[in-house]
């Protein structure tokens, strides 16, 4: 068995020492011993790290992340959670392409000032809604899922 130090596996993993010590202390991954002062880990913890940075770019929580393993260490991820997961990516993606295209339009919109162009108008309102929460737009936001109003994505694709 190949035992790595924490320098080497933040090196190979290209996840910082500090933040190595804290998924350790999270329980996300174990040290076997020591090499004087340094953590040494089994060489396998390089594929938990790549796991656990895959959660992680997935949205979920260390907490969550830590959840889908074995008390032994072994994956066991409900697909169900994954499934949710997918969900709420999709549900990103098209608030961020939405968001995308409003900019692009934004960016060629012959309306003398933005302020000006109905499109962007809705735009800032879709971005106020976004982060104020629960208001008329938003909920009408949320059951066409778009920032801007069908006529304007066909407009801004047309450009």
């Amino acid at each position: 068995m190949r035992y790595l130090d924490i320098t080497a596996v933040a090196k190979h993993s290209g996840v910082a020492a500090s933040a190595l010590r804290y998924y350790e202390e999270k329980g996300l991954i174990a040290s076997v011993g020591r090499r004087g002062l340094r953590r040494l880990y089994d060489a396998a913890v390089l594929e938990r790290l790549a796991l656990i940075a895959l959660g992680q770019a997935a949205g979920f929580s260390l907490d969550e992340i830590a959840g889908m393993f074995t008390a032994d260490g072994r994956p066991k991820i409900e697909r169900q959670k994954l499934a949710t997961q997918a969900d709420k990516l999709d549900r990103t993606i098209q608030k961020l392409s939405s968001m995308r295209d409003g900019l692009r339009h934004a960016a060629v919109c012959p309306a003398p000032s933005h302020m000006e162009c109905p499109s962007f108008r809705r735009l800032m309102q879709a971005a106020a809604g976004l982060r104020d929460g629960d208001s008329k737009d938003a909920s009408a936001r949320r059951r066409s899922k778009s920032p801007l109003p069908v006529r304007s994505r066909k407009t801004i694709a047309k450009r």
